[in-house]
This record gives C-alpha cells, structure tokens and sequence, in this order.
C-alpha cells in the first residue's frame, strides 16, 4: 500500500473510475486537492466554472448527454451550499453525480468555523447517499463506494464532504475491494411470475398504451423498448426525460404526454384500458388530477409498473402487476412472452386522434411566433443536435418539437424544473461530445441566471449556440397569471421600463463583452441566416437573441387539478 496525500488518492480514484473532467471552483478548503492537480491533469481534465451552480449543472448535463457519471467540486460553505440547486436536479432526475466539497478540519468541525456549513445535513433530502470523510482509512473505500452506489440501481447524486487536514494529510493508497455494501442491493432481474402476468394483461387488453420515462435511458433500454412496441403494435406516449426512449418520428409514437403534452397522448391516457408504465413515475404533471387518473376513475383500467425502485411502485397509482426490476432486463423477457398484437379498431382511433388534433407552428405577419422558431431549429438541425433546454415556456415548446431521434439527445430539467440548468448544461453535453452540433433552447429570465458561464464556454472553447426566446416575461409565471390569475401581471415583467430600449440586457452585446459571438433576429427570414451562421462557428459560442411575440402561450395545456378530457387545445377565449 502506497502512501501519499488524501488529495492525491481522489485523483487516482478519479483515473482510476475513468473520469475524463471535473467541473468546479476552487476554494480555501479544497487548496490541498488543487494543489495536487497538475500532476493528474494530463488524466483529468479540470474545468473551471465561474459559479457552483454552473459547476453541478455542467456535470449533470454531462452525465445526461454521456451516460456517464459526472464530477463537480467545490470548497466549503457557500461553495457547497452554491452546489445545492444543481444536486437536487440530479436527485430529482436520477442522474448520475458525484460531487466533492472541501470542508474545514475536523477539529474544528461543528465550532461554526470560517466558511463551514453542515454539507452532508443540507444535502441528506436531495442526495442518494453522502458522506463526511473523518478518518483517513475511510477516504479510498468511501470514493470508490460513491461512485458504485451513483451509477448503480436508480442512479443518483452522491456527494463526498472531505475536510482540509483529510485531502493535506497522509493517506495510505488501497487497492479496489468493494464488496456488498450494508443494505444496497438493487434488484436488476424481474420477477418471472409479475411477467408471464404482465404478458397475459397486454394479451388481453383492448386499449393498451406504452407510458415510458426516464428510466428507459437510464438502462439503455430504447432497443428493448422498441422491439416490444414493434411486436404488440401499441402506441408509446413519453414524459420529458422518456424523448427519445423510441425515435418520436416513428409511426407508434404520441409524443410527450401531461400538462403540455400532445392532445392525441393526454386522449390516449384518458381512454386506455392498460397502461403499461416503464421507467416512469407517474408524476403530478403526467397524471394531472390524480383521483381521476386510470383505475383512480375506473377499477376497470389496469396498471402495469416496470421500475427498478420499488419506492415508486403504487407510490402515486394503484398497480396490477408490479414488476421491479431494470427495466432493461425486464423488457428483454417481456418481448420474449408477449404475443404478437393486430393493428385494430383502438390503433385507428389513436391514429384519428393524432391527425385531428396536431401540433400546429404558424408564422404570420406580426412578431416572431416561439414555437415556429423552434420548429425552424428542428429543420435547420436537421433533428440532429444535442438540444438542452432551461426551464419554461421554450422548455415546453421544445420538448412538443424538437423531436428526438436517439436517447440522451434532449436534456431538460423535470423535476426540479430548475431555471439557469439550460446553459451550463449544454456546456457539460458540448465537453462530452466536442464535435456535436449542441444547441440551448433558452428563454430570457433563465439565460440569465448562470450567463456568466459565457466565460467558460468561450474559454473552453465551446460552440454551444443558445436560442434565446426573448418575450420580455418570466413566461410561464405570466401564462398562468393570465390563464388562471385575471391577468395579473407581477414580478414577471423584464422589459427595459426606464430607458424604453426593449430588451434587457442586450444580449448581443453580452456575448460580445465575453468574446462569444451574438446574433439578434426580428424577422422569419432572418433565422435560418442566423443558425448557419452560428453553426459555422466551431470555435466559440453563440448567442441568438430571438425577439418573439410577448404573450403566446403554451397549448395544449391541462391545467391544475383538471383532468386530460379537460385540455385546453388553444387559448379559452379564442373563439369556437
């Protein structure tokens, strides 16, 4: 066994577990663990953000476009507590992060010393597991065990606490030897008997309908998934971490169903007589009201429930057959013993549905409409970017349009539903992929809020072209405020009402001031300019600040505590 410093030993575990980049800002209490970096930097790259928030973001939009676990740091006390938001996206998401903070030492931890904070209290709700390292022994077993538990089972966030005198002190370097760990022992393999049922209820059923989520891409289950929808021919609907489970362009696909999903998708829920939930929580922004959601309305209409969290399972909907498991490995047998299913009268009805009711992205004469342009970044794109969204009204948009061909190709905060994720993330999915067409659909409250990570994108050198929605409104907030709230209109108004100069900021000049390149665009034939000019700059980002029409809204949209037959396909005062 090797001796070397605490610090050292987390950069060989880092090689070790193949981390390619950790995201972060250094800091008083994590000065050993930058001190030893340039020894490593030719194994790990360190990316230094220019906030914490920006730091976990970026991990998490690296682990959602890669697959892999993300790695953000931070030092002690306001540098953890800046990593909060970012975590409790991941928690909320169940993706996979390790996050490292500096603490002070442990001699004087719980004195209410300089830059302390209660890290592991504060993050106990919103991570899978943490931990605060006290004695040097503890420090090689406790990283690998981060790592294990962030990328097995449900993934999730992981964060390690290391005090100064743990990463300055002598540590002795062990070899790898995880074993079980007390406790956690996720269950991979479904329940043969919850399948052979499964089979029989989908063989049986005259409505059924495939729900899927974000576990799908958790467990690289989109072939499965496929192959099961291809042989029974029933229709799939997603949430917004389920785009891309299946291509959304191909013929069995509804789209994204819930509050703004595809009106064919929330009809579809609404009649189905199965619903056969994959990687999916069922949560209040899928079920809308939920004592009126599937057998909460009828006894009649069945649930099957494929999870590999058993927490999740009848958690929010009764279920008929419960199956835990990865889904992955469940869905592998399921094809095996399902029967092949005949297109009939429940498949044409779906498909009347779809072509009576589309998604419709109209550009007339007036102001740019936000959903035409993004329907225009679709096509110019060819479909083929990585697409990263913040959160709101462009979330919404995006996700009913830019249609994901592949998993890990859209990236939006759902959960948490987390504003300044859009930004920072697509930086994390650009570092993954340096040659990918990345894009961020943002809108102008949320760019804002981690904007200064223009630094490390144009240091970085990162083409991240960000399409700003700019509609002078925290949008969302101002829909509802003038959907359910009498057109009150408060703090959601961004407008420059001083100098009467439009936008505020001017975000060309932003770009500009941090060496990124801006682009502002007024008119329709003004947008495809603009995206290939941006597309042609390989080595900076972009900024398009797109001046939209200021009070569209999102629809379809189920508002709250309303059921899916109670949709609102256009605005309710627009005339029958």
């Amino acid at each position: 066994m090797a001796k070397m410093t605490g610090a050292q030993v987390l950069w060989e575990i880092l090689k070790e577990q193949e981390i390619e980049v950790v995201f972060g800002i250094s800091g008083g209490a994590v000065i050993p663990i930058y001190d030893a970096l340039p020894e490593y930097e030719k194994d790990v790259r360190h990316i230094l953000t220019r906030h914490e928030q920006g730091a976990a973001f970026m991990a998490g939009g690296y682990a959602r476009a890669t697959g892999r676990v993300g790695v953000c740091m931070a030092t002690s006390g306001p540098g953890a507590t800046n990593l909060v938001t970012g975590i409790a996206d991941a928690y909320m998401d169940s993706i996979p992060v390790v996050a490292f903070t500096g603490q002070v030492r442990t001699t004087v931890v719980g004195t209410d010393a300089f830059q302390e904070a209660d890290t592991t209290g504060i993050t106990m709700p919103i991570t899978k597991h943490n931990y605060m390292v006290r004695d040097p022994a503890e420090l090689c077993p406790t990283l690998r065990h981060a790592f294990h538990i962030a990328k097995t089972g449900r993934p999730g966030p992981v964060l390690v606490d290391l005090p100064f005198d743990i990463t300055a002190g002598e540590v002795e370097f062990t070899e790898p030897c995880i074993g079980e760990l007390p406790g956690y022992r996720p269950t991979y393999k479904g329940h043969p008997k919850m399948i052979r049922q499964a089979a029989k209820l989908i063989a049986a059923a005259e409505r059924p309908l495939v729900y899927f989520g974000g576990g799908v891409i958790a467990s690289g289950a989109a072939d499965e998934l496929l192959r099961l929808v291809e042989k029974t021919n029933i229709f799939a609907t997603h949430t917004l971490h389920g785009k891309g489970g299946i291509p959304e362009t191909h013929p069995l696909s509804l789209g994204m169903l819930g509050m703004h999903g595809t009106a064919y998708a929330n009809l579809a829920i609404a009649e189905t007589d199965l619903i056969i939930g994959i990687g999916a929580r069922f949560d209040d922004r899928i079920t809308g009201k939920l004592d009126e959601f599937g057998p909460h309305r009828d006894p009649n209409v069945k649930v099957i429930h494929i999870d590999i969290d058993p927490a999740e399972i009848g958690k929010s909907v009764r279920t008929a057959v419960p199956i835990v498991g990865d889904v992955k490995t469940v869905l592998a047998e399921l094809v095996e013993a399902v029967e092949p299913r005949e297109r009939g009268a429940w498949e044409e009805q779906l498909e009347a549905w779809r072509n009576e009711h589309p998604l419709v992205s109209e550009q007339g004469d007036g102001p740019l409409k936000p959903q035409w342009v993004i329907q225009q970044i679709y096509e110019i794109t060819n479909g083929d970017a990585i697409c990263a969204t913040d959160v709101g009204q462009h979330q919404m948009w995006a996700a009913q349009r830019y249609l994901a061909k592949r998993p890990r190709q859209f990236l939006s905060s759902g959960g948490l539903g987390a504003m300044g994720f859009g930004f920072p993330a697509a930086i994390g999915a650009q570092v993954g992929f340096p040659d990918a067409l990345v894009i961020d659909i943002a809108g102008d409250g949320s760019i804002q809020m981690n904007i200064q990570e223009l630094a490390t994108a144009t240091n970085e050198r990162c083409p991240v072209i960000v399409c700003i929605m700019n509609n002078g409104y925290l949008g969302m907030v101002r829909q509802w405020q003038e959907l359910l709230f009498d057109r009150r209109y408060a703090g959601v108004d961004l407008r420059d009402r001083n100098q009467q100069r439009g936008t505020c900021p001017d975000f060309v000049k932003v770009a500009q001031a941090y060496g990124a390149q801006g682009i502002r665009v007024t008119k329709p034939e003004e947008v495809k300019p603009a995206l290939d000019k941006a597309m042609a700059e390989r080595d900076v980002p972009t900024f398009i600040d797109f001046i939209v029409e200021e009070e569209e809204s999102v629809f379809p949209m189920i508002p709250v505590g309303k059921t899916h037959k109670e949709q609102w396909l256009k605005h309710p005062e627009a005339a029958e």
